[in-house]
C-alpha cells in the first residue's frame, strides 16, 4: 500500500484541519442543535389597513369581523400548537388579547379583540406575532407557553428540551418555571405575556428571577375593573435571542426590562450593538419613548408587556417608526384600570426578520 511522503503529509495536514473544523461547524447546525422556529408571522395594522413593511409572510392579511375582532391570517404557516402575542396601538387606552389562534388548511389563523377602558369591544391597531417552534436549539436561551388557568399546557418549548412548568398560586396567578436555561443573575432576557380567550383580561409579568437551574416568571392577569383573573394565556422567554425564537446568524433585534421611577432600564440588549445600548426616556404622562439604534430592517414587529403586580397594562401609543438604522418607539403608553396615565413597568422587544 502507498504510504504518503513526509513531504505529502505536511501539504494535508492543514486541509485535514480544514476539514475536521467544517465538520465541528456542520455538526453544530444538525437537527439535533438546529435553528427554530418551524412557523412564525408577524403584522402590524393600523386600524385601517394592514403596514405591508410590518408584515411576514408578505400575504398576511387582517379581515375586521365584528367592532374590535380581526382575524388574522398567516399563509403558510399552519401548525399545530405555538404561541400568539399582541399589543394594542391607541393613543387612547386600550388592550388587545388573542381570541384563539390555530392551523386553517395551510394557514395559521389567530383571531384578535381589542376593548377599550371598562372590557367593551372597540376598534384599535395592534402588533401581532405567532410562533411555533420543536427540537433542542444550540443558538440561545428560549421558550414559551400556552397554558390553560389550571396550569394544563396547551403547548410548550423548550431550547434544551425540557418541561415547562405553569403552577397556579391564587386566582389570577401562576409561576412559570423554564428548567435549563437559568442563569446566574442578574435576570437576564426579556418576557411577554397575553391573555387568550373571549372575556377581556390583561394579563403581566408580576415578577421575575433567573436562577442557574431555571427562568421563573410569575404571571398576574386581571378582570377590566382590576380584579384577579383566571384565564388561558401565553408567555414567552428570549435571552439574546429573537422572540419568535433562536437562529442562526442572530436577528436584528433588541429588548428591555424598565422599572419605575425611570432611569437605566433593568435589561437591556441589543444584537447589533451588545448590552446597554437601548435607550429610554420619559416623555409625559405614563409615555416611554424607546430607542433600539441599528436595528431598523423591515419587516418587524414591537410587542409590549406590563411589569407589577397591579393592574396597570400598557401598549403603543402609534406604530414605531425607523429613523436611519434606528428603530424608534414613540411612545409606550401605560393606564391605569380607569384609563389614567401612569408610570408602569413594563418589558418591550423589537424583532426583525432578518
Amino acid at each position: 500500500m502507498h504510504r504518503p511522503s513526509s513531504r505529502s503529509r505536511r501539504v494535508l495536514a492543514p486541509l485535514f484541519t480544514l476539514l475536521a473544523l467544517l465538520a465541528t461547524v456542520l455538526t453544530a447546525a444538525s437537527p439535533a442543535q438546529a435553528a427554530v422556529p418551524n412557523r412564525f408571522g408577524f403584522v402590524l395594522w393600523n386600524g385601517a389597513a394592514v403596514v405591508a413593511s410590518g408584515t411576514t409572510p408578505a400575504a398576511t392579511t387582517v379581515v375586521p369581523i365584528g367592532v374590535g375582532r380581526y382575524q388574522v391570517k398567516f399563509p403558510g404557516q399552519a401548525v399545530v400548537g405555538g404561541v400568539a402575542h399582541v399589543t394594542a396601538i391607541n393613543t387612547a387606552p386600550h388592550s388587545c388579547q388573542v381570541e384563539n389562534f390555530g392551523p386553517s388548511g395551510a394557514d395559521e389563523i389567530v383571531i384578535i379583540r381589542c376593548f377599550k377602558v371598562g372590557g367593551v369591544l372597540d376598534n384599535s391597531g395592534f402588533s401581532a406575532i405567532f410562533s411555533q417552534s420543536s427540537g433542542i436549539s444550540g443558538f440561545g436561551p428560549f421558550g414559551y407557553v400556552d397554558t390553560q388557568s389550571t396550569g394544563a399546557i396547551v403547548s410548550q418549548y423548550n431550547a434544551v428540551g425540557a418541561a415547562n412548568t405553569v403552577t397556579p398560586l391564587a386566582v389570577g396567578q401562576w409561576l412559570v418555571r423554564f428548567p435549563g436555561i437559568g442563569s446566574a443573575g442578574p435576570v437576564d432576557g426579556s418576557v411577554q405575556a397575553t391573555p387568550v380567550g373571549t372575556v377581556n383580561a390583561r394579563c403581566k409579568v408580576a415578577n421575575w428571577n433567573s436562577i442557574p437551574a431555571e427562568q421563573r416568571v410569575w404571571v398576574y392577569c386581571f378582570t377590566p375593573a382590576g380584579a384577579p383573573m383566571n384565564t388561558r394565556f401565553t408567555l414567552t422567554y428570549q435571552q439574546k435571542v429573537s422572540l419568535y425564537g433562536p437562529s442562526y446568524p442572530p436577528k436584528y433585534f433588541g429588548y428591555l426590562w424598565f422599572k419605575p421611577p425611570v432611569g437605566a432600564p433593568t435589561t437591556n440588549f441589543n444584537s447589533v450593538s451588545g448590552l446597554g445600548v437601548n435607550t429610554l426616556v420619559g416623555a409625559g404622562a405614563g409615555l416611554f419613548l424607546v430607542t433600539f439604534p441599528n436595528i431598523a430592517f423591515l419587516p418587524d414587529t414591537v410587542q409590549v408587556t406590563a411589569f407589577g403586580t397591579t393592574p396597570d397594562f400598557c401598549g403603543l401609543n402609534t406604530t414605531w417608526a425607523h429613523i436611519g438604522a434606528d428603530t424608534v418607539v414613540r411612545d409606550v403608553n401605560c393606564f391605569n384600570v380607569g384609563g389614567a396615565p401612569v408610570t408602569s413597568g413594563f418589558t418591550i422587544s423589537a424583532n426583525s426578520q432578518f
